[in-house]
């Protein structure tokens, strides 16, 4: 390995982190993806990128050097803070030239029905939101340069709530709901390789389709592509009583995403501005590395 190290690595190579791989790869790019899984390496080595197996909840080796870094890992599950992160940094030898972290769009909490671009303060209401505005915290004071994208639902092949519809369990009705944002896997994938290569203007921006719609919408729009009946919709009373703790706390907070931002600093043009044919996309398990 040359002193300067790989080109790129990618902490937490997943579902985005694979599709970021192969965009890298595709343009000559060395990349190693730190994963946590025997299945999960494979995936990375089927699109040409190497692989290293790691807990991140253990003691963390060295890692590589690198000249650009993408930080995909959720957090730790329990606390405020994110110990994982700090055991990745920790075991950073140098600050790359590239830095991106990719959080979410949870750290602003309940905005009602208020539009949100990246100069609105964060308010976590949830640990685990907590959790995230930590990482945010910790990546931005070790590179002051680091790209911190800000992430809603994400959607695509294999990430669709299919059998819950077919199953004709229950929304909750807009009138108790509020907004909802999204982003297709592989525009925020798009966007995170755009931003990798770039120093864009800002350090924050929130990696969205920027169409946000009323939850009923985008249940109903997948319901109708399955030519089954739209869910029925029902109460806070009844969905207190169905619906888990950390599900009620997602639909506790309301959102309308701006990526006014993001489109215009790095001119990435959004494969899936709707939706609509981003679900079509996703039920017929089409892939894209269109866009960036």
């Amino acid at each position: 390995m040359a002193a300067a190290g790989i080109s790129t690595l990618i902490i937490g190579c997943g579902d985005t982190g694979v599709r970021l791989a192969a965009r890298a790869v595709g343009v000559g790019d060395d990349v190693l993806g730190v994963v946590r899984s025997a299945a999960s390496a494979t995936r990375v080595r089927s699109v040409g990128a190497d692989s290293l197996a790691h807990d991140l909840d253990g003691e963390i080796s060295a890692l590589p050097a690198c000249r650009r870094l993408v930080y995909s890992a959720p957090p730790s599950r329990d606390g405020e803070t994110d110990e994982r992160m700090r055991r990745v940094l920790a075991a950073m030898p140098n600050v790359p030239a590239h830095v991106v972290y990719i959080s979410t769009s949870g750290v602003y909490g309940d905005c009602g029905d208020d539009s949100v671009d990246e100069t609105r303060p964060v308010a976590p209401a949830s640990a685990r939101a907590k959790r995230r505005v930590d990482a945010e915290r910790q990546i931005a004071a070790w590179a002051p340069h680091a790209v911190i994208l800000r992430a809603p639902g994400i959607y695509g092949p294999g990430r669709l709530p299919v059998d819950r519809v077919r199953a004709g369990e229950p929304v909750l009705a807009d009138a108790a709901g509020g907004w909802t944002n999204r982003v297709h896997i592989d525009d925020l994938a798009g966007m995170a390789w755009r931003v990798a290569r770039q120093h864009p203007p800002h350090t924050l921006y929130n990696a969205c389709d920027g169409a946000p719609t009323r939850r009923e919408a985008y249940y109903d729009t997948l319901a109708e592509l399955l030519d089954v009946p739209a869910p029925p919709k029902i109460d806070w009373a009844e969905a207190r009583q169905r619906f888990s703790a950390m599900r009620l706390s997602f639909l506790a907070e309301s959102r309308r995403l701006s990526n006014r931002r993001i489109v215009a600093d790095t001119g990435y043009r959004l494969v899936f501005p709707d939706y609509r044919d981003g679900l079509i996309a996703s039920l017929r398990g089409e892939n894209t590395s269109a866009g960036y």
